[in-house]
């Protein structure tokens, strides 16, 4: 009985994780669509800042980590990795989800999630040609799924609803914007992973707290401190406007709560769960995407999209393949 106990609390707290990481990103990129293609107040202006939600994001989940620590983390601080060794991964983490954001000023929002959900092309690239890493067949069956499927849907015509709510429609800056966006993502979990590696006992609230002091202290100099810093305009964009004030802090909240999910799933159930419900849940954001905007893809389109995640769905197969034999080796005999 209590084995059958603890199974169902295992489960309940496993959904409790896949309801939170699903809501939290849905509806962070549904306000994220908004504010990149919505007409504010009765002057129907846009919010052309979209940068600017990087900062707002650093300064949201820089506190809210701040708290995590105080509030759970015993051991923050006690040899971790210092904050300060976070600066340049701080750069790539600023610079990277800036592209990925401003990517929304040229592309449609389910354009740019399966752009960012071919991650493993550039990192299967660079192994291959900087390493000199040998990938096995199915792995390079799930990057033709992928590649295959994103390249034929940014190659199909976009309909022209579609296309009119855009600020500056121009597939090919805002894919390549979303292929900068991955290998600078690339740089920064590579930097943490050996952050963490030198640093043992170094915490998630950590990562968190040491990435967004150095994004607010990088996004800071760049929105205000620069002469043509679009902080200044950002603000006063949101004073005459406080329902994009609104969705903006709504968007910086989704994601602190969506961290915090994460690193729950990541502690629990280790990371091929957290990779199988970030990866389903993109999917779901693109149909609710697609519903809610009244801009519904055509087939085409979706087969491209099914051709996409049944790649993403047969690598996270490989894995989960993969560390069963593990687990079976270690097994005492």
């Amino acid at each position: 009985m209590e084995l059958q106990g603890a199974g169902l609390r295992r489960v309940l707290v496993l959904a409790f994780c896949v309801a939170g990481i699903w809501s939290a990103y849905i509806y962070q990129g549904v306000l994220q669509e908004t504010l990149s293609t919505k007409r504010f107040g009765p002057d129907g202006k846009r919010f052309g800042h979209l940068a600017f939600l990087n900062l707002a994001q650093n300064v949201v989940c820089l506190i809210w980590s701040y708290i995590m620590i105080k509030i759970w983390s015993r051991t923050s601080g006690r040899g971790g990795a210092p904050w300060w060794t976070y600066w340049s991964a701080g750069i790539t983490n600023t610079i990277g989800p800036a592209m990925g954001i401003e990517a929304l000023k040229y592309i449609s929002y389910p354009a740019q999630v399966l752009a960012k959900s071919s991650k493993m092309i550039p990192v299967m690239l660079m192994g291959t040609l900087v390493y000199g890493i040998r990938y096995s067949f199915n792995e390079y069956i799930c990057t033709f799924l992928v590649a295959g499927g994103v390249s034929t849907f940014a190659l199909l015509k976009t309909s022209s609803k579609t296309i009119s709510k855009l600020a500056h429609p121009n597939a090919p800056l805002g894919y390549g914007l979303c292929f900068l966006n991955l290998a600078f993502d690339g740089f920064t979990n590579a930097t943490q992973d050996s952050l963490t590696a030198r640093y043992p006992k170094t915490s998630a609230w950590d990562i968190m707290l040491g990435m967004n002091i150095w994004g607010t202290i990088y996004n800071m100099i760049y929105m205000f401190g620069l002469p043509k810093g679009i902080g200044y305009e950002a603000v006063q964009f949101c004073k005459q406007h406080p329902e994009a004030a609104w969705d903006i802090l709504l968007f910086c909240l989704c994601g602190a709560v969506g961290q915090n999910f994460i690193f729950l799933t990541i502690s629990r159930f280790g990371s091929l769960a957290n990779t199988t419900i970030t990866t389903t849940r993109k999917f779901v954001s693109i149909v609710v995407s697609s519903l809610l905007s009244g801009n519904p893809l055509s087939t085409k389109q979706w087969g491209c999209v099914t051709m996409v995640f049944s790649g993403l769905s047969y690598q996270i197969y490989l894995k989960w393949r993969k560390l069963q034999k593990l687990q079976k080796k270690r097994k005492p005999m």
